[in-house]
């Protein structure tokens, strides 16, 4: 736009005016394109939304957690609904994507920038989400074959062994969660190997505390059939040489002279009659 000469505080108003009423009315086209992609943005989302709510109701998703949530997730759990949580975040999905379109618009890079990076960022924080959601009931399940099978081998701490690995395979998932959203990496990764050595030790003295039992009953079945095995060794043996001992010698039996002719002879050279 070439420059115009102000004359005068009237001139210079009328440009600034006139100015800003151009570029309002040249941004109208974009404005209204931005909100008709925002408005068209929010009905989808929301019809989505809708959708997947409906769908993992029937699927019996809130009434699983209802009945088997509170033994694993606690006693609040109870109030969430697994189908309400998914819709929210499938409505916030799509909402994110058509606001980074109106942001482009409008020709707001910064603001674009911004929204594509956290799209990019969600994925990375649903998975998260699944790690703690399925942590749980992974230590849960390894929690209870570990207190049924430590509990049939004789240890007498075998419900501390099982709390210690329902805590380790809870604590493991909260990291690899918050190593998985990028929170801190070099200091969860010096925190993760110090827990592992820390969870190492702790299951190590409770197994070795709760298994001194087991190994002595262990050592003494071992000491028992070692030592019934080597009397029966033993017996055998004795056994063996007494019998070679007693069995007599054997005598040789005579055998009859026989007549190359075919007829025995009494001594004398005698027929019989």
């Amino acid at each position: 736009m070439p420059t115009v000469p102000i004359q005068n505080w009237g001139d210079a108003v009328f440009l600034a005016v006139s100015n800003t009423l151009n570029n309002f009315l040249s941004a109208i086209p974009q404005v209204l394109g931005a909100l008709i992609i925002i408005i068209i943005g929010w009905l989808i989302a929301s019809a989505l939304a809708r959708l997947a709510t409906e769908l993992l109701r029937r699927a019996g998703a809130d009434r699983l957690m209802a009945t088997h949530g509170s033994s694993v997730y606690g006693q609040k759990s109870a109030q969430f609904k697994p189908s309400t949580i998914v819709g929210e975040i499938v409505k916030w999905i799509v909402r994110f994507v058509f606001l980074v379109a109106a942001a482009n618009v409008l020709g707001l890079t910064q603001v674009s920038q911004l929204l594509n990076q956290v799209l990019l960022w969600i994925p990375n924080l649903l998975v998260a989400a699944v790690i703690l959601l399925i942590a749980p009931v992974l230590a849960r399940f390894v929690r209870g074959a570990i207190e049924v099978g430590a509990g049939r081998m004789g240890f007498s701490n075998a419900p501390l062994l099982g709390r210690v690995a329902e805590i380790a395979i809870i604590a493991f998932a909260v990291i690899i969660a918050i190593n998985q959203i990028g929170i801190a990496a070099n200091l969860v990764n010096t925190l993760f190997v110090g827990f592992v050595a820390a969870i190492a030790l702790a299951f190590g003295l409770a197994f070795g505390l709760g298994g001194r039992e087991v190994a002595a009953q262990l050592t003494q079945e071992w000491y028992q059939a070692s030592r019934q095995t080597a009397e029966r060794v033993r017996q055998q043996a004795s056994s063996a040489s007494s019998a070679g001992q007693a069995r007599p010698q054997a005598q040789p039996q005579p055998q009859p002279s026989q007549n190359p002719l075919g007829s025995s002879q009494m001594p004398g050279g005698a027929r019989p009659r």
